[in-house]
């Protein structure tokens, strides 16, 4: 299973490091290799997310997330995003921007010898409006999963009182626009506080809708289909469509800091599509597909929690960046792989408890400080 699962991936991989030392000899296939590792080394939470929501995805819909869910992540956020955010902000055209993308200023400067700011410099000034958006709509997912009564808990301490601030109406859209109010107040510049609330807005919005969408069309589908076999609903139709837009959507938030970061590396799109996006996102892809055909969630029950976890403190970090806080990708991904390996380890530490024949299984999970 795992090399029918990851062997496109691996195929993949192969080809784009090909492809890269053709374009840009041995150092350009050094850099891709490191895009690559970098994603998927950053972006296990990310996998997991997915994978909570692709298992209750039909077949179908499955099928066109890794595929041409694959197209969107690579061309449209590893490529063409970055050049309509230089098209928007520089008023250049998206062939000039890419002319800008290829022809870096010499000594990798950040301006051309005429004074004109390199597609670098225009990538990163953007960087305040991109953190707003992503953080905002990361951090209505992590807010609705707080906010909810569960039955099994992780850190109990914390997410039951949570779950019962929680029953009050809009809870998560009252603390995320809180906090985007005082980022853009403490932390963004004066003259990019406006868009920088816009951006935030935005993203609230646009989670609020899709997740709304998503999940009215599954509950009419679900009443549709009553009196049907019995077991887990698959989303189809509208609501498989909703769900795999929700799943674009999230991906990018995902990719947005990545995205940015990979300048510190190199600003070759050509290379930064390859690696990122070809290598990074199809393995990113093929882990989840592993999670939900292994049934991982299902035996490790605190990874959902710690993913979200993860998902909370990346958009923590985002909305700190508006301004001219600069928190390295490195503590970002350790700081996702800290959730969730302390999620896997109390996972496991529930699970041998529940089959120690001397003490009696209990559904109260052992709290994790």
């Amino acid at each position: 299973m795992v090399l029918r699962i990851f062997g496109f991936s691996i195929v993949v991989t192969v080809l784009s490091l090909g492809v890269a030392f053709l374009y840009g000899g041995p150092t350009a296939l050094a850099l891709c290799l490191i895009l690559g590792i970098l994603e998927v080394s950053l972006s296990f939470d990310n996998a997991v997310i997915n994978a909570t929501v692709l298992e209750k995805m039909s077949e179908f819909w499955q099928r066109i997330f890794l595929t041409v869910g694959i197209l969107i992540a690579v061309f449209g956020m590893r490529l063409i995003f970055p050049l309509v955010i230089v098209w928007v902000t520089a008023g250049l055209n998206p062939v000039d921007a890419f002319d800008l993308a290829l022809n870096p200023p010499p000594g990798d400067a950040s301006h051309f010898p005429d004074g004109s700011p390199s597609y670098e410099t225009l990538l990163t000034s953007a960087h305040p409006q991109i953190a707003a958006f992503g953080g905002m709509f990361l951090a209505m997912l992590f807010l609705n999963f707080i906010f909810e009564e569960r039955e099994l808990t992780w850190l109990s301490w914390l997410e039951r009182p949570l779950a019962k601030a929680g029953k009050m109406d809009m809870m998560s859209v009252v603390v995320a626009g809180i906090g985007l109010v005082l980022a853009a107040e403490f932390l963004a510049h004066d003259d990019t506080r406006s868009t920088v609330l816009l951006a935030g807005l935005l993203g609230m919005i646009l989670y609020i809708a899709v997740d709304g969408l998503g999940s009215m069309f599954h509950v009419e589908e679900q009443a549709e289909g009553a009196g049907g076999p019995s077991g887990l609903a698959k989303a189809t139709g509208k609501a498989g469509f909703f769900l795999f837009l929700y799943l674009e959507v999230l991906d990018a938030s995902f990719s947005f800091d990545g995205v940015i970061g990979a300048f510190a590396i190199t600003a070759d799109p050509i290379i930064i599509a390859l690696g990122l996006g070809l290598i990074g996102a199809m393995f990113v892809r093929s882990i989840t597909v592993y999670l939900v055909r292994k049934g991982t969630l299902n035996e490790y029950v605190f990874l959902e929690h710690g993913a979200h976890w993860a998902i909370g403190a990346l958009a923590l970090i985002l909305l700190i960046t508006v301004g001219d806080i600069h928190v390295p990708e490195l503590v970002t991904g350790l700081i996702g792989v800290a959730f969730i390996g302390a999620a896997v380890i109390s996972s496991i530490g529930r699970k041998r408890k529940e089959g120690d024949p001397k003490e009696p299984a209990t559904s109260e999970p052992t709290p994790v400080a």
